[in-house]
């Protein structure tokens, strides 16, 4: 075997060796969160999955917010086979990727069809350029979240400002004047989100704009 021979085999083993060690799993839906969360079972494991790289507006959030959650949900059908490319782990411990059906990347889905922002802020590990294409195409289409001039508020902000609100609503409820709410008492994951419009903002303890999740 000549010295260039010997290199183009190794440089082959060298990207097997990449591809094996891309943290890749498959997996079947078991619910779907909001625009960007859904919870898949992998073997015996239950995973809650952040959609990396995209922000969807909260289901909290008008408009749009309950409207994205369905269109994730009908990509997504409880019990669709996916593979997970894992990004990261996020501070909840919620495991960060692109999610795949088949050949269709779901994350570039909902950006191209007006139904999530890309997150510029967490855009790393994805192709900027391709989610850049599609964010534009969206917007000029003036599709989902772009019919809106500019687009609605941008869920990043939306969060910021409800927890705000939240804070000076807690420091208000502290004085007894409003009830407060265990999950595990409220019933049904429908009146907790109803509960969090309210204004009952603790029951969201992880800021994703999803109240109470045990309750699905």
């Amino acid at each position: 075997m000549n010295s260039g021979d010997r290199t183009v085999r190794l440089g082959a083993f060298g990207i097997g060796l990449l591809l094996l060690a891309l943290p890749v799993q498959a997996a079947t839906v078991l619910s779907v969160g909001d625009g960007d969360t859904i919870t898949i079972a992998s073997g015996a494991q239950k995973i809650r999955v952040r959609l990396a790289c995209i922000d969807a507006p909260e289901t909290s959030q008008t408009p749009y917010g309950m409207e994205s959650r369905q269109v994730l949900q009908g990509l997504l059908p409880i019990g669709a086979e996916v593979t997970v490319r894992t990004k990261a782990t996020d501070r909840y411990g919620r495991t960060v990727g692109e999610v795949l059906k088949g050949s269709t990347n779901i994350n570039q889905s909902l950006v191209g069809s007006g139904n999530a922002f890309v997150y510029w802020q967490y855009i790393s590990g994805c192709d900027r350029q391709t989610y850049s294409r599609l964010e534009n195409d969206a917007r000029l289409k003036r599709l989902g979240v772009w019919s809106v001039p500019n687009g609605i508020q941008r869920p990043w902000d939306y969060r910021r400002n409800r927890k705000g609100s939240g804070s000076a609503s807690s420091s208000s409820s502290s004085s007894g004047s409003s009830a407060k709410y265990r999950c595990k008492e409220i019933g049904s994951w429908d009146k907790a989100q109803s509960l969090l419009k309210q204004g009952h903002t603790y029951l969201d303890r992880d800021g994703d704009g999803e109240a109470c999740e045990s309750l699905k």
